[in-house]
């Protein structure tokens, strides 16, 4: 009797209920979600008088503070803890990080209040929207923001779109165009795949096939792994190409070859006959012309600027299998900032933007 109920079909009470149940539960999920906007709206609204207030002028400080002391006391005990000194000060940080009522009205359709929160530390308006825009298309969640910006990945797609070079930090909108230049990062970090010394390009690749889902988390949202030793028949001769990959938001594929050593002129050549032959016979109706990715070791970075590889659709990044104390990992992109920005200026390549953080 009860293998007979188990298999019967739904009764109309159980369609009944579970219609009313999807209704119940998308009501909640969106009233969750409009007062977590109105939140916002309402922190953002609180921190911007305060901010006039007490950033008055340099004198102002210490008044500043007895100021949001005094008014936090009497906020806290009418409308609870979340209204003390120490939450005002993040309502402050607020108004100051997105002075603009229009985009940060934008940002708080998906944003929630503690997203903003991992956002208010950043040094830099670039790496504030970067972040922001990120969150928007990708959907991150605020364990994901943080997990991204403790990996520094404002800092690395930087350092590749330098090599274009095209700004990273375009304001986010909901349909906010991705351009080849915003989706690679130099270096990237694969510290997961648990290499040894001593380990070949076969073992890079299989580590990076057992590891698929951590690799793609890596490259970032988009990507979807096509083939692994992609063949290419070339005048009678096999090629072999790494590992190919789909980008979904730039409707291009996306060739990946692995280099053990430094960066060396001919890895050019060889990725540039890669690419024409997908564009020539793997490229489908609507999809945008092939980019290729080439993953080394060591880059050789005035020999990529003297190639200008962007201009055949082609990034050269580092890949780092043991990721180094974050004081010295900060100091180390820091650099590599600086020198590229000092090589462009030196070739009289005008940047968009401002320093690093």
């Amino acid at each position: 009797m009860n293998d007979i109920t188990q298999g019967a079909s739904p009764t109309p009470a159980d369609n009944l209920h579970a219609e009313l149940r999807s209704l119940i539960a998308s009501s909640r999920q969106r009233l969750a979600g409009a007062v977590n906007v109105e939140l916002t709206r309402l922190y953002w609204s609180v921190g911007k008088p305060l901010h006039t207030e007490v950033l008055g002028g340099a004198d102002r400080a210490k008044y500043g503070d007895q100021l949001i002391k005094r008014v936090g006391d009497q906020l806290a005990q009418e409308f609870g803890r979340g209204f003390e000194a120490k939450n005002l000060r993040r309502m402050v940080q607020f108004a100051l990080a997105f002075p603009d009522t229009e985009k940060v009205a934008s940002l708080m359709r998906h944003l929630s209040w503690t997203h903003f929160l991992q956002l208010l530390p950043l040094k830099t308006e670039a790496a504030r929207w970067f972040y922001a825009q990120q969150c928007v298309e990708s959907r991150w969640s605020v364990r994901e923001l943080h997990h991204q910006i403790e990996r520094k990945a404002f800092e690395r797609t930087e350092l590749a779109s330098l090599q274009a070079p095209a700004p990273v930090h375009a304001e986010p909108t909901e349909a906010s165009p991705t351009s080849p230049a915003q989706v690679f990062k130099d270096p990237y970090f694969l510290d997961f795949l648990g290499l040894r010394q001593g380990h070949d390009e076969a073992d890079l690749e299989a580590a990076i096939l057992r590891q698929l889902e951590a690799f793609i988390l890596e490259l970032g949202r988009g990507f979807a792994f096509v083939e692994r030793q992609k063949r290419m028949v070339i005048d009678g001769e096999d090629f072999y190409l790494d590992l190919l990959f789909y980008h979904r938001r730039l409707r291009r594929l996306v060739a990946i070859e692995l280099k053990l050593g430094r960066f060396k002129a001919a890895h050019k050549g060889q990725m540039e006959l890669y690419l024409k032959w997908l564009d020539k016979h793997e490229r489908q109706a609507g999809e945008e012309s092939p980019i290729g990715l080439i993953l080394c070791a060591e880059s050789s970075r005035e020999q990529v600027e003297l190639l200008q590889m962007h201009k055949d659709g082609i990034t050269v990044a580092e890949y780092w299998t043991e990721l180094p104390p974050k004081a010295e990992l900060e100091q180390h992109l820091h650099q590599a900032l600086i020198e590229a920005r000092e090589r462009l200026a030196r070739r009289g390549v005008l940047l968009e933007g401002g320093e690093d953080e």
